[in-house]
């Protein structure tokens, strides 16, 4: 996501780099991946924290040097910092610019390329494919190479972004159900490009027939999506689990001591 923090939001960020004795463009990068999810997880690639990493709200933390408890415990710690002051509003993104009218109202957006759907709740680009997500109108636009699809998201309450490796659309995103599959979701507009159910006629050559039936139009389902067998796709589902996992464990569903295995059993298969 290509913004830039409130003066505030970034002091907050420093604040907490200085205490970890870490630099600005480490927590910075962290905190971005964090604010995909609204601060529930993160994957990262931060040289100074070891490289390549993740981590999750409920206890789940990664690293690229995965013997090294201490560089485990500084990631922990300013994850969970860092997730605090999202949750509280105290690091927000520099609100977008507004336009003003004629006679000095605002009227928006300066950017809306998504039309009149009215104000993102976030926005973002990767891969040349901008997106803007409107949660309170269950809404997802996508622009890409210069078309606008707007989708209708359902029951879904889309928290992070990521690289989508193959498919009809260069992103991906994550509800509260994993991974949201586009190809499930109404299109409100703009998916005129989109491959359409076929028809074909069964027409029946017996005279015995009526009209009715020779004039029989058949629809043919779209084929199901067809999932790579990609490892980091493979990860993220992992991960999705044990946060699924966590979750049930705070509300007392799951034992901690039921948690823990079932988390040990999920990770040994990465």
């Amino acid at each position: 996501m290509n913004a830039i923090f409130t003066d505030a939001s970034f002091q907050n960020m420093m604040n907490v780099a200085n205490r970890y004795g870490i630099s600005a463009n480490a927590v910075t990068d962290l905190t971005q991946a964090l604010m995909k999810s609204n601060g529930t997880m993160a994957q990262f690639y931060i040289p100074e924290l070891g490289g390549g990493g993740q981590w999750m709200q409920g206890g789940m933390t990664m690293v690229g040097d995965m013997f090294n408890n201490q560089l485990k415990n500084t990631v922990n710690g300013l994850c969970i910092e860092l997730s605090n002051l999202i949750n509280q509003g105290a690091i927000q993104y520099v609100p977008l610019p507004r336009l003003e009218s004629q006679n000095g109202s605002q009227c928006g957006f300066s950017s809306n390329w998504w039309g009149d759907l009215g104000i993102p709740n976030s926005t973002g680009s990767q891969n040349n494919t901008n997106y803007a997500v409107f949660s309170n109108i269950g809404r997802l636009a996508i622009q890409e190479n210069g078309k606008v699809t707007v989708f209708d998201t359902l029951d879904n309450h889309i928290g992070g972004v990521g690289q989508q490796q193959g498919g009809n659309y260069s992103v991906t995103f994550t509800s509260q159900y994993g991974t949201v599959n586009l190809s499930s979701l109404p299109i409100i507009s703009g998916g005129e490009d989109r491959p359409q159910p076929q028809q074909v006629n069964n027409n029946n050559n017996n005279n015995n027939n009526n009209n009715e039936v020779q004039n029989q139009a058949l629809i043919v389902e779209e084929p199901a999506p067809v999932f790579t067998n990609n490892k980091s796709d493979f990860e993220e589902d992992i991960f999705v689990k044990i946060e699924k996992l966590a979750a049930l464990k705070d509300k007392n569903i799951l034992s901690i001591e039921e948690f823990e295995n079932k988390k040990v059993d999920l990770l040994s298969r990465l």
